[in-house]
């Protein structure tokens, strides 16, 4: 029998990100719900942020924060392929890979802004020029810290995240499949996704969301759940890497079977 049986999980990335994620758990035997809480948008025109930019082979480094800034920025890079490249973890890494690019810095830890940030190539930047690809309202740490170091830093954000607003129709389908008792765990791999999912519950979603199991990536998510006043159990995973959230999900389930 696979490791995630009979397991029913809610998957609340966008759309496009789902996918991968839904294909590891159900390999391992689970069945999976779709509900996209955020949806991602592009932001302005590839022209003008070339313009504004300018030769990208000033940059001594240039950073790609997600997977979603590769989609949407990698046209800015113009095929060019003797520049810089940093990602802030392996599914970036691999989108700039799969969009015919080499990354020279990634971190080697935790897959998040602190850990690059202890890359030799950034852990002294004094007088660098750092170009920083990235959604709009995203964590602020990455530049900020950057340019408390001496770098000269200079931030494009390509696309947005805005409020998914699923219908009347799937939230009531959605409820139906809670109080069957097909669906036991939540995934959130961001506060914002977290936050619009509560967000667009109905009163008798919110109990059943109390009930289920969360799968966060790490203990300042897990905190940051928390803090939106959710009670429900937690699950933790390393990251919010799709193999971590299934390995999380799996240790989860040997301990209360068991096995």
């Amino acid at each position: 029998m696979r490791a995630l049986h009979g397991v029913g999980v809610l998957v609340t990335r966008p759309e496009q990100q789902a996918m991968p994620l839904c294909r590891l758990l159900e390999a391992q035997g689970a069945n999976t719900f779709r509900l996209a809480a955020i949806e991602i948008q592009p932001l302005g025109s590839r022209r003008d942020m070339a313009a504004r930019l300018g030769s990208l082979a000033d940059f001594d480094v240039i950073i790609f924060t997600s997977a979603n800034a590769v989609r949407f920025g990698a046209s800015l890079l113009d095929q060019k392929r003797d520049l810089s490249l940093a990602a802030q973890g392996p599914a970036t890494a691999r989108a700039l890979n799969q969009a015919g690019y080499r990354v020279a810095v990634q971190p080697s830890e935790t897959f998040d802004s602190e850990s690059l940030l202890r890359h030799p190539r950034l852990e002294h930047p004094m007088g660098r020029r750092i170009l920083i690809v990235k959604g709009s309202d995203g964590r602020p740490f990455l530049e900020q810290e950057l340019a408390r170091r001496g770098a000269q830093v200079v931030v494009v954000d390509v696309y947005r995240r805005v409020p998914a607003a699923p219908s009347d129709a799937a939230l009531a389908d959605l409820l139906g499949r809670f109080t069957a008792g097909a669906v036991q765990v939540i995934t959130a791999t961001s506060l914002e996704i977290a936050g619009n999912l509560l967000k667009v519950a109905t009163p008798g979603l919110r109990s059943e969301f109390e009930r289920a199991h969360w799968l966060v990536p790490g203990e300042r998510m897990a905190a940051g759940v928390r803090g939106l006043g959710l009670s429900a159990p937690l699950l933790r995973a390393e990251s919010a890497e799709d193999q971590d959230l299934v390995t999380a999900l799996i240790r989860w389930r040997s301990s209360v079977s068991g096995a």
